[in-house]
């Protein structure tokens, strides 16, 4: 480990302390994290702690329009990647280019898309998950519990309802910053697979 991380991994170690958050949960090595709830601006802040804590590097999809000015550098700093809502795909194939390569490649997204409540996840990270055979792991943080982590990982089975059940099922009792605007885990595509 780098001197640069020991020194984030210290730091994160040091304010989470201080703001009495604990982590949990067993560190994946490889694949996609599907971070939720997703309710707060805080919910960056949290997740590099966890990030740096862990001793990992998390490549954090983000819209492009917050990387201007101070924030865009320090969102580059922090390995978060501009994604361009109106053509995604570039941003994706760059991406999973290099997790063909890198043993420690994880790519984080906030399935919820928004920190507004909304009908519907977004469901990116199924479909490059079923593309790439890369498992996910379910990233959390819980506000009553004062705690983040790293729940299970696990593969898609393809089946959307089964696989949505599970994750709707980790996620039952985990309370963001504003459980008011929660997204509940659903797929647009469980509706077509129902139909």
């Amino acid at each position: 480990m780098s001197a640069g991380f020991r020194f984030r991994r210290a730091l994160a170690v040091a304010v989470l302390r201080l703001i009495r958050w604990q982590v949990v949960g067993e560190v994946p090595r490889k694949g996609i994290l599907v971070g939720a709830p997703h309710t707060s601006n805080w919910d960056w802040v949290l997740t590099q702690l966890l990030a740096w804590h862990s001793g990992v590097k998390i490549r954090l999809l983000v819209k492009d329009s917050l990387f201007k000015g101070p924030l865009g550098w320090i969102l580059r700093a922090s390995g978060a990647v501009e994604l361009d809502r109106a053509n995604p795909g570039a941003t994706i194939r760059a991406l999973l280019a290099d997790a063909e390569t890198d043993e420690s490649f994880l790519l984080g997204i906030a399935a919820e898309g928004t920190r507004s409540k909304g009908e519907y996840w977004k469901s990116g990270f199924y479909r490059i998950s079923q593309q790439t055979g890369l498992p996910i792991t379910l990233a959390f943080l819980d506000g009553p519990s004062r705690t983040v982590g790293w729940g299970p990982t696990f593969e898609l089975t393809g089946d959307v309802v089964a696989d949505m059940d599970r994750i709707r099922e980790f996620f039952a009792d985990k309370r963001g910053f504003k459980p008011e605007l929660i997204t509940v885990p659903r797929l647009r595509e469980e509706d077509a697979q129902a139909g």
